[in-house]
């Protein structure tokens, strides 16, 4: 399947690189999807779907006032454009979004049509790109959460930690699953070339709910790493960063939809064994 992928140096790009071999990559540098012109003379021929995996993540970034009017261009903007595009050729438009768009009060873990009320400024563009992928037809709202993929990430910070033999203190509080890229990039592909019902799914790796403390415990121990970890709350560990975005406590979503398409999704401890046998080669 050809498809146009944006984003494409991210972690999530990276992985779709090797789901799409034959496809259409993009970066800022060579489509800036904030700029409505530039996507209409854009070559889309061939083109049978668009993937966007742009994103303004830095999550506290997002916080600081020189970065909102950024952050909103091309979290919001830039999917307005993709899906005007998207619409006007009659093509799936596949938008990945986060588990930031809920405020994580709920005890069971987030439906696809729980009502969202996201707590940050990152969660509020990514609310607002929902709506924006909305407008077509044929859409693909994707919900992840804790993406772990080939760049900058928890798990390649904890190795360096680990390596350096520092034992941090990481939040207890806040519980969900990781979602490695490999993984995500396969929903995408399946979810796409096996025509899934239009709409918004759930997406992370299969498994039992983790702190981030307990997950860096798992990466420790993974790595036969001798590294201790103490539990902090939230609150603590944030105290003296007060321009930090409020993240939700729990960020599990539910799988059950994207489960009935078929779609196997490994357990997270086995795709971390994966990812550390790459990590480690």
């Amino acid at each position: 399947m050809n498809v146009l992928v944006t984003g494409s140096n991210g972690q999530l790009g990276r992985a779709l690189q090797k789901k799409f071999p034959n496809s259409v990559f993009t970066d800022s540098n060579t489509l800036d999807i904030t700029d409505g012109q530039a996507i209409n003379t854009f070559d889309f021929s061939g083109i049978e779907a668009i993937v966007n995996a742009a994103a303004y993540t830095n999550v506290d970034g997002c916080e600081l006032p020189d970065n909102v009017q950024t952050a909103w261009n091309i979290n919001v903007q830039g999917v307005i454009n993709l899906a005007h595009k998207a619409r006007e050729l009659d093509i799936p438009l596949v938008h990945v979004s986060t588990d930031y768009v809920f405020d994580g009060d709920k005890d069971e873990p987030y439906l696809e049509d729980d009502a969202i009320n996201p707590l940050s400024i990152y969660g509020q563009t990514k609310a607002a790109s929902e709506w924006a992928a909305r407008f077509v037809p044929k859409h693909y709202i994707i919900r992840t959460s804790w993406v772990v993929g080939d760049g900058k990430n928890f798990v390649r910070t904890m190795l360096m930690l680990a390596e350096k033999g520092i034992n941090p203190s990481v939040v207890s509080d806040q519980v969900g699953r990781p979602t490695f890229t490999p993984v995500l990039a396969e929903v995408i592909q399946k979810l796409l070339t096996e025509e899934s019902v239009h709409g918004i799914y759930n997406a992370s790796n299969d498994g039992e709910p983790v702190s981030w403390a307990d997950f860096t415990r798992a990466i420790f121990k993974a790595i036969d790493a001798q590294n201790t970890v103490t539990d902090t709350t939230t609150e603590e560990y944030f105290a003296d960063k007060p321009l930090a975005a409020t993240r939700p406590k729990n960020s599990v979503l539910d799988l059950t939809k994207i489960k009935k398409t078929g779609i196997k999704l490994p357990n997270w401890q086995d795709s971390l064994d994966r990812y550390l046998n790459g990590e480690q080669s």
